[in-house]
């Protein structure tokens, strides 16, 4: 928050525009001793093509009741269960962040530009001394995935036969699959992603498997070309024989909210 402290205009970029789960952003202010930010939504932001914010005023910018609009102006589709379009859902943040005009920016954009890309997130982390599981796909020597040949023979050349396959700027697992490599080369897939009848890709909230590898090849495939991340599948800690993992806030280099995520499949963040 020493953002805020400077003087002139100020105002706040929030997390996802099209997921209304943007945390503790005003609780944070108010702590600081700062008046209530007031909220703009998204939409508005997109349909004028920018925004101007007042002097010494903070504003957060959400999306409330609007995540359909926003997921329409953003990635083009009037569903927002489908997985697909996050390319051009992330170009067209990215860009919005760059119509914002005046005041001191809390979030910077080039930095949100890398948060909601993991591959350049993990690359990042990476360079900066952070541990993050092994990936080919980030950092100066990150190659390129094409579609389902890539993921295997990159599964077969950095000896991962347990990996998670990501969309690079997905969120809340969608398009996440767990993907295991057993004896013989059989493949399973732990996901929430369901495949119609049409080959289209929806975020269905239920974790299903595919154990055929034409299936995990078809919605790799109609992933990839919205660029794909891969990670080295790392056990994690169990609590009363589910997976457990922790979802930290760090407000200002200061470890400031924590909560534990537990599920029955490797997606705790369902």
């Amino acid at each position: 928050m020493t953002a805020t402290d400077r003087p002139g205009p100020r105002f706040a970029v929030v997390g996802n525009p099209a997921n209304r789960r943007v945390g503790l952003f005003g609780d944070a202010v108010r702590a600081a001793g700062l008046p209530a930010p007031r909220t703009v939504p998204w939409v508005d932001v997109l349909r004028a093509g920018g925004a101007d914010f007042a002097a010494d005023e903070i504003v957060r910018i959400d999306s409330p009741g609007e995540d359909a609009e926003v997921d329409r102006l953003l990635r083009g589709t009037d569903d927002p269960t489908r997985v697909e379009g996050s390319a051009r859902w992330y170009a067209g943040f990215t860009a919005a962040l760059g119509t914002l005009r005046g005041g001191v920016r809390l979030d910077d954009v080039d930095d949100l530009a890398v948060l909601f890309d993991k591959r350049r997130c993990h690359g990042v982390l990476r360079a900066a001394g952070v541990p993050v599981p092994a990936s080919p796909t980030s950092g100066p020597d990150a190659v390129p995935v094409g579609g389902w040949d890539d993921v295997r023979a990159l599964t077969r050349e950095h000896r991962m036969p347990r990996l998670f396959v990501k969309l690079a700027h997905g969120s809340s697992a969608s398009g996440v699959l767990a993907v295991e490599t057993g004896k013989g080369g059989r493949v399973r897939a732990t996901t929430s992603v369901e495949r119609a009848a049409d080959g289209r890709l929806f975020n269905s909230l239920r974790v299903r498997r595919y154990e055929d590898e034409r299936d995990i090849a078809a919605i790799v495939d109609t992933l990839a070309p919205d660029g794909l991340h891969l990670e080295r599948w790392l056990p994690k800690a169990s609590q009363a024989g589910r997976a457990a993992d922790l979802r930290v806030v760090v407000v200002a280099g200061r470890a400031t909210h924590a909560v534990v995520r537990t599920s029955r499949s490797p997606l705790t963040n369902l």
